[in-house]
């Protein structure tokens, strides 16, 4: 355990304007205050504070940190309070103490709603201060530098996990490497110890087996670089860390024998300009690997990593890795964040570029509708290896690999992204589902008319974007519901000759546990209650009327006056359209009510209505809506096509002419003779599928044409 004049120490000799009074004070408090507890190693537990702060002094961070690394578990584990750290220590240190304190009970949560909950309050805080985040580390580094001495050995795996799902990539992402790598790999010598040592062993194999290949490669490195007039560039050679090997055996499904650059080089030069009359140097004498260029020095990292990197054939013939930077570009990589206390005079781009991810996280977070789907959407924004594009301008936007033009609208700005409806990439139109690549220059086509489409979901890669579509289904199916329930209740109470005021209705929310007539509306429109509940809540002693008046022979139904318009509504929200028929405007149609997806439209000779004769309360008369004329709707076609060369070709023309838009064809069965085919036409109504179906018939390579059912 490092003692006390040990630590005033060591932070005077990079900080000598410390508070060195302030530091001997945090250390006596924290020490008296946890008094005689014990930790499951059986140390006193005053040495967790001691040993963090020792990392945060390592990090060479400010006083106020390591102060609070001194002080970060007084508050939750012993009878000091907030109080006495604000009047003792300052308002600062207080204000990081409470931001830690907050979350040092994340690794004892087993229930997943606690973690997601703590883990959107951890966002909060560093948001406010970064240096929450950077202590809030070193306390779980330490913590996982002893999970050993936990008992259990579920809990073992559980802070492990969290540990790597969490704590690992937040490290990443501000930049602090050297920390991520070790929590990483204790994370992994929890998780799958057996692979770990096995790697290890591999590891030590080689090692035995090449003899001392490393020093001797990083010399003829050194030797290259100094005839070259870079005498004071030096070389590191390293391994790499076991999880990397994994992950890297996991991702290309390939043995450890077949890994080729399990060896990495580091090269430290004094400038920028030295950086690349290095890279030339390497590339002059030895074969460059394809592909395994990469200049972050022009186009940093968004943790504002910098250092070039290229892959060759090097001395000896072996396949290595090698990363060229100075040696602040070293101190930023290994340190991250905590490298910027260190670099003082770093400009302003220095800050924002670092601190942009945080915005993102921040917008995540205010867009997310619970504390779950905000973990989930977190991950996707920390995990993904990254592209790197530009936009027309040339400004760089980083993006998670996968991402589409889609999730670089709304990198751009969120409104881009929800006004989004096609893009050009390097100049040529592409799909929105299109997966980026570097170097792609991306071009968005906005339309103030659009809006996200709930299909997005399926194909965005970022947590930003996703968290925004969410929002924006959630917020059209509430509205939808909303609306759909209150034409419901409408027709219903005007249909029973009853008046409906929301006054009435507020006499009966306690029942259906609705907090105001909105809520009771989107209930009714969801189908989680049903218009006759309502009837009979807000109107007691009503007479029963016969439930029969829903006459069970559907098929004989003509369109009432009392029918719910449908109108405005996005299919796939309140509103569904049965794929057994595939109704039209001009069908005649009926709704039926499903529980928690609001109506599913039928037409009025739908098969499946058969089902639903016993259930007339799930009965809802619908009607098209004038707005709806023009708009397209799906028609689904049988045809029977001669097994003939063309004949495919000729029933897309036929369809194409006839303005209809082949949005889906399926084989169903094929002979010798005929083919017989399913196809889904893009239509205006019934009277449009029927020209369709009409000029289908009188070619001659088509056999038969017929509307599908079922």
């Amino acid at each position: 355990m490092i003692r006390q004049f040990e630590l005033v120490e060591r932070v005077k000799a990079y900080d000598p304007s410390a508070d060195e009074d302030a530091l001997n004070r945090a250390y006596v408090f924290s020490m008296q205050a946890h008094g005689s507890q014990k930790r499951a190693s059986g140390d006193p537990y005053f040495s967790h504070p001691v040993e963090v702060a020792g990392i945060l002094a390592a990090m060479k961070l400010d006083t106020a940190s390591i102060i609070t690394g001194l002080l970060h578990d007084t508050v939750e584990d012993t009878v000091a309070t907030l109080e006495d750290v604000s009047r003792l220590f300052g308002k600062e240190i207080a204000f990081l103490v409470d931001g830690v304190t907050k979350l040092s009970r994340l690794e004892l949560q087993s229930d997943r709603t606690k973690q997601a909950e703590n883990f959107r309050k951890l966002v909060l805080a560093m948001s406010e201060d970064i240096r929450v985040l950077l202590v809030k580390l070193t306390d779980r580094l330490h913590n996982m530098r002893t999970l050993n001495f936990i008992k259990s050995a579920d809990k073992r795996r559980q802070i492990a996990r969290e540990t790597m799902e969490i704590y690992a990539p937040l490290a990443e992402r501000i930049g602090m490497h050297r920390m991520k790598d070790e929590l990483e790999d204790l994370a992994f010598a929890e998780l799958h110890g057996e692979a770990r040592d096995g790697i290890l062993a591999r590891l030590s194999f080689l090692r035995t087996q090449a003899g001392g290949v490393v020093e001797r490669v990083a010399e003829k490195l050194t030797a290259t670089l100094g005839a070259s007039d870079l005498p004071n560039a030096t070389v590191n050679g390293r391994e790499k860390a076991p999880y990397s090997i994994w992950i890297k055996m996991q991702r290309k499904n390939i043995a450890f024998e077949q890994l080729s650059d399990i060896m990495a080089f580091r090269v430290i030069v004094d400038s920028i300009e030295q950086c690349y009359q290095a890279l030339g140097a390497i590339h002059r004498e030895y074969p460059v690997v394809p592909g395994r260029f990469k200049d972050y020095i022009s186009t940093p990292k968004p943790n504002d990593y910098k250092s070039l990197h290229t892959g060759i054939i090097g001395p000896e013939r072996q396949r290595i890795e090698i990363q060229i930077r100075t040696k602040e570009m070293h101190e930023v990589a290994e340190l991250g964040v905590a490298a910027h206390w260190t670099y003082k005079q770093a400009d302003a781009r220095h800050e924002g570029r670092q601190y942009r991810w945080l915005r993102e996280l921040l917008d995540i977070l205010e867009h997310a509708s619970n504390p779950e789907e905000f973990l989930e959407n977190t991950k996707l924004e920390m995990y993904q290896d990254q592209v790197f594009c530009f936009t027309p301008k040339g400004d760089l936007i980083a993006l998670p690999r996968g991402a589409t033009p889609v999730d670089f609208a709304y990198a751009v700005h969120s409104v881009v992204g929800d006004t989004c409806v096609g893009a050009k990439l390097n100049g040529r139109i592409v799909p929105l589902r299109t997966q980026l690549a570097n170097g792609d220059q991306v071009e968005i086509v906005t339309s103030k008319a659009q809006t996200p489409s709930p299909t997005w979901e399926r194909f965005v890669v970022t947590g930003k974007a996703r968290a925004r579509v969410r929002r924006f289904v959630r917020h059209q199916q509430r509205t939808q519901y909303v609306n759909l329930g209150r034409e419901i209740l409408t027709k219903a109470f005007r249909q029973e000759h009853l008046e409906l005021t929301e006054k009435a209705l507020e006499g009966s929310l306690k029942q259906f546990n609705c907090g105001n007539v909105d809520d009771l509306h989107a209930a009714v429109g969801e189908g989680l209650v049903t218009k006759g509940e309502v009837l009979n809540a807000v109107f007691p002693n009503r007479a029963e009327r016969a439930s029969a008046k829903v006459v069970p022979l559907v098929r004989a139904r003509r369109p009432l006056e009392n029918a719910v318009p449908i109108r405005g509504m996005i299919p796939g929200m309140a509103l569904h359209f049965a794929g057994c028929c595939h109704p039209l405007p001009g069908d005649r149609i009926v709704g039926i009510v499903t529980t928690g997806k609001g109506v599913t439209i039928h037409t009025v000779d739908c098969e499946t209505l058969e089902s639903f004769t016993s259930m007339p309360e799930r009965w809802l008369d619908v009607a098209w809506d004038a707005a709806e004329d023009g708009l397209a709707h799906v028609g689904r076609i049988s045809v029977m096509v001669g097994n003939a060369p063309g004949a495919l070709g000729s029933l897309t023309t036929i369809i194409g002419k006839n303005n209809g838009n082949i949005t889906n064809l399926k084989i169903t069965n094929r002979s010798a003779d005929f083919f017989e085919i399913l196809v889904d036409i893009e239509v205006r109504d019934v009277k449009h599928l029927s020209n369709v179906i009409a000029a289908l018939r009188s070619a001659p390579v088509i056999n038969s044409v017929e509307r599908a059912r079922g």
